[in-house]
């Protein structure tokens, strides 16, 4: 697998870190995060069996976003490294408020030792960026399986968390964004699934004239159907179509193979193939109308949607992740090519109590134990290769995204970075629930788009990322 998407900043060091952006990673509030151990971690010899010099007895302070994936994994591995150095012990501390907890202990030299720095309410990048350890000695360790973490994990994790020219965080989750459907459904009706968007339109038709919807969407969701509109535009034209887009290039959103799907997709909302309501519809509840009501045969998400869902499934649905359609039959890129990123950033803080330790725990993190209980706990991959089953533990969901991932090789992108960075997922959330509610047509709402893209374009006061993809 390859991320496809190369960053370097232009002006002054600037970047935020990648937030998450699923809707998933809600989670109540946490007590703020103690301040660690008193006074630095004395280091120790390093050797093998510890490579950065853990000091006997000493404390790691963890702090960690309490997101959709919880703190659970963390502390598993916390276990596993206290079993690996006994008398060490580590404290995870959950946050859902990373920025509003963790700015105050950077600012006053006293950060923790190892940081989740995720969701909407992480630290951005510039102002920690010269605060933070270098994991260029992680990468080249040796992990508790006796790999190199360089040969054990995907190696765009590296170029993932490198700015600037400084590797300064780990990426630890692997995302894939796709359509999902029900495996039992499809072999229920004998539906084939579509690889070009007149497949879709064809099946869609199909599924109304047995009283179901295509499509499902909420409120709170709605861009979700943006990866699956440029995934599939990228997929149709190729990564120039991609590069127009994230560097805010004028009239990027009039791109041929964008309007092409738009209008493609324009066409399933104008012929009733959405559920009505997704505006005024809670996107969990939304959500529950396809994988648990049946309503709609297909739904775009990230791979965390079946544990997010795991509550709201219908019994034996089998959950299955499948790759978006393409314009034509002959697409720029391989059918099998899918949109994907990595995320969860880790970092080290340089004044942390227990620099080593923090790095210790991290390589920990790293190994497939705790790998493979991450992905059984909650169905999705890491960065760690081989660390899930061909079954994805009896996961359908996992299985199928781990499928997709290794079908699509090299071909792979990450689409949403971009929109993050620049902090314009509220204003297109606004455009998405428009047009799929049938509110606006294409030509509006490609203007929309634009203009919220060429706002930022325009803004001397943002640092601004040069993406290339496909090189």
């Amino acid at each position: 697998m390859s991320r496809k998407l190369r960053s370097t900043l232009a002006g002054a060091a600037a970047i935020a870190a990648v937030l998450s952006v699923t809707l998933s990673a809600c989670a109540t509030p946490a007590a703020p995060p103690s301040g660690g151990s008193s006074s630095p971690a004395a280091p120790a010899s390093t050797s093998a069996n510890n490579p950065f010099g853990v000091a006997p007895g000493s404390t790691v302070d963890a702090v960690i976003f309490n997101g959709g994936y919880t703190t659970d994994y963390v502390s598993y591995a916390g276990q596993v490294m206290e079993k690996a150095m006994p008398g060490v012990t580590v404290n995870v501390t959950p946050s859902t408020q990373i920025a509003q907890q963790l700015q105050p202990r950077f600012v006053a030299g006293n950060p923790p030792d190892l940081l989740d720095n995720q969701g909407a309410t992480a630290i951005p990048m510039t102002s920690i960026m010269n605060q933070l350890s270098t994991l260029d000695d992680v990468w080249n360790s040796t992990n508790y399986d006796g790999t190199k973490v360089s040969d054990a994990v995907y190696p765009q994790a590296k170029e993932t968390g490198t700015y600037n020219g400084k590797f300064v965080t780990m990426p630890y989750v692997m995302t894939l964004y796709s359509l999902w459907y029900s495996k039992t459904l499809f072999a229920q009706n004998n539906w084939t699934l579509p690889k070009t968007w007149d497949d879709m339109l064809s099946l869609c038709a199909k599924a109304k004239a047995q009283g179901k919807y295509c499509f499902v969407f909420g409120k709170e969701a709605a861009n979700y159907y943006q990866w699956m509109v440029l995934d599939s535009a990228v997929k149709s034209g190729g990564y120039s179509v991609a590069d127009k887009i994230a560097n805010l290039k004028p009239n990027a959103w009039s791109d041929p193979s964008i309007q092409g799907v738009l209008n493609k997709l324009e066409t399933a909302i104008k012929d009733g193939y959405f559920i009505p309501g997704g505006s005024g519809t809670q996107f969990t509840q939304a959500q529950a109308q396809w994988s648990n009501d049946e309503k709609a045969i297909f739904y775009e998400s990230g791979s965390w949607i079946e544990s997010e869902m795991k509550n709201a499934t219908k019994p034996n649905f089998q959950m299955t992740a499948w790759p978006v359609p393409s314009l034509t039959a002959t697409p720029a890129l391989p059918f099998e090519s899918v949109g994907s990123s990595m995320s969860e950033s880790y970092v080290v803080p340089a004044q942390g109590k227990n620099v080593a330790g923090g790095k210790e725990l991290l390589r920990a993190m790293l190994s497939k134990d705790a790998a493979s209980n991450f992905s059984k706990v909650h169905l999705a991959p890491t960065i760690v290769k081989d660390s899930v089953p061909a079954d994805g533990y009896g996961s359908t969901g996992l299985a199928s995204t781990m499928a997709l991932l290794n079908a699509a090789g090299s071909n792979t992108w990450d689409m949403q970075t971009w929109s993050v960075y620049y902090a314009v997922s509220t204003d297109q959330l606004q455009a998405w629930n428009s047009f799929l509610s049938g509110q606006t047509d294409v030509a509006t709402f490609t203007k929309t788009m634009q203009g919220i893209s060429d706002k930022v374009a325009n803004d001397s006061s943002i640092p601004k990322v040069t993406y290339t993809f496909g090189s």
